[in-house]
């Protein structure tokens, strides 16, 4: 069976996910695709989708009222069973490693680094290693100007901000203004999965959420970036998680607040009471089930990139109309629906470079967030937590130390960053300078960094914001 299944993988990966599509004249496919792509840009079209969604979405929330009620008041669940050690996901990844297959679309196959030098710009690649053990990797457009630091969201890595394009892409846009471009790559992500002792395979390797990621990653890749360049600040920009860890970081550790001249936050993720989207409500009610069941199974890292995760986008995310059917509506669901502002072909390289890898824990610490409707450090339940913070609920993160100047950039149609959980943010914060709404009505969460006018629609604001600090 075991064999049957790898031959089919085999197969899938060597028709770089086109398995469907090749069963069908080119002509008739093209034809196919373009009708599609024409079809789901319509207004008519468009409109239809956004306003079902919404109501599908306030029809989820209404569900989920009475189980969230009942997660909050029982609080962490805790098994008794044996707790796997190991991280069988990478085990299993081995076994299919050898049916990786690129994608036709060169930027999806390319590395970072050498997508950067082939559009014109030069790179530098370092390793930095945090307080507790993790090299996380620093990728930097070297430029004469002042530091700016780019941290990306959940699943993600330094590949989103360059995957839009030399035209669009935030990295891009700021090496042309002249700015000194580092991005940064957090534990657990592709670029940064190894540890001084632990091995990705060891289950210790994945006990963290965006909570050690503020406290230890951050000020480490900071710290880094500031003793290279000689200089005491930097501009800091983060999408979704990337604001998240900035908020932890800057909180815990105020002194830090000091070595950002200003921080940009896209798609802001601190408070969450107000999510829309139907499978994160649906979900966070069994959050912390979920986590303890995970351990017991020995799965601790969600969508890796490996062979598994490979093989899956090429048979689903080909570059013809399953692309355009499936994938797009999987980012919906998720994030919003936007189909106007969905970039279809550059979605190969999209997901050439997504998802990035992160660990469960990072998951089940946001569902918590919806839980408690507060933006709180992990809860491990009233013992453990008297044992770890010396209070049975887990203490909230103290916003009024986040004095760094901070600009908040937000949308109405963001299922993940709701605009009156930015508001709360926004009450809690002690420098807001201004915040700004995306100028369009169905710009979703994922849209901060991959939509088709991201640099009309959002960027052009961000350079003119930066070059304020």
């Amino acid at each position: 069976m075991s064999k049957k299944f790898l031959f089919i993988l085999a197969v899938i990966n060597l028709s770089h996910g086109h398995l469907v599509d090749s069963l069908v004249p080119s002509s008739i496919a093209k034809t196919n695709e373009h009708f599609i792509e024409t079809l789901i840009t319509h207004p008519i079209i468009s409109s239809t989708s956004f306003v079902s969604s919404n109501a599908f979405a306030a029809a989820v929330n209404l569900v989920t009222k009475v189980p969230l009620a009942v997660s909050r008041a029982i609080g962490p669940i805790r098994l008794s069973s044996r707790i796997s050690k190991t991280n069988n996901i990478d085990v299993v990844d081995k076994l299919i490693s050898d049916f990786n297959a690129g994608k036709d679309n060169e930027d999806a196959i390319m590395s970072i680094d050498a997508i950067i030098v082939k559009y014109g710009y030069p790179v530098e690649r370092y390793e930095v290693i945090t307080e507790d053990g993790y090299a996380l990797t620093l990728f930097r457009i070297p430029g004469a100007g002042p530091a700016v630091f780019l941290m990306h969201g959940l699943l993600g890595s330094a590949d989103d901000y360059i995957v839009a394009g030399p035209d669009s892409g935030l990295a891009y846009l700021l090496a042309n203004q002249g700015y000194d471009v580092w991005m940064g790559n957090a534990r657990g992500c592709k670029h940064s999965r190894r540890h001084v002792k632990l091995k990705p395979s060891n289950a210790s390797f994945w006990d963290f959420s965006w909570h050690e990621i503020g406290i230890y990653d951050l000020p480490a890749m900071i710290d880094f970036v500031l003793r290279k360049r000689n200089v005491a600040t930097l501009r800091y920009i983060g999408h979704s998680q990337g604001t998240t860890a900035f908020f932890v970081m800057a909180s815990e550790k105020p002194e830090y607040n000091a070595k950002i001249s200003g921080m940009v936050a896209l798609s802001p993720v601190a408070f969450m009471s107000k999510v829309n989207s139907p499978i994160v409500r649906l979900l966070s009610p069994g959050t912390s089930l979920l986590h303890e069941f995970s351990r017991h199974l020995g799965v601790y890292e969600f969508l890796p990139d490996n062979a598994i995760m490979n093989a899956l986008k090429l048979l689903i995310c080909g570059t013809g109309p399953l692309v355009i059917i499936l994938c797009s509506n999987i980012i919906f669901i998720i994030a919003g629906f936007d189909f106007g502002q969905l970039n279809i072909t550059n979605l190969p390289v999209v997901f050439g470079h997504l998802p990035a890898g992160a660990s469960i824990k990072q998951f089940a610490h946001y569902g918590q967030g919806l839980i408690s409707e507060d933006f709180r450090k992990f809860d491990y339940g009233g013992e453990e937590n008297i044992v770890r913070y010396g209070v049975k609920v887990a203490p909230s993160y103290d916003l009024e130390k986040v004095v760094a100047p901070v600009y908040l950039f937000y949308s109405e149609a963001d299922w993940l960053a709701h605009p009156s959980d930015v508001e709360q943010l926004r009450k809690k914060l002690r420098n807001v300078v201004d915040t700004y709404k995306i100028p369009y009505d169905q710009f979703n969460h994922v849209d901060f960094v991959f939509a088709k006018d991201v640099k009309k629609l959002v960027y052009r604001k961000v350079l003119k914001v930066i070059s304020t600090f």
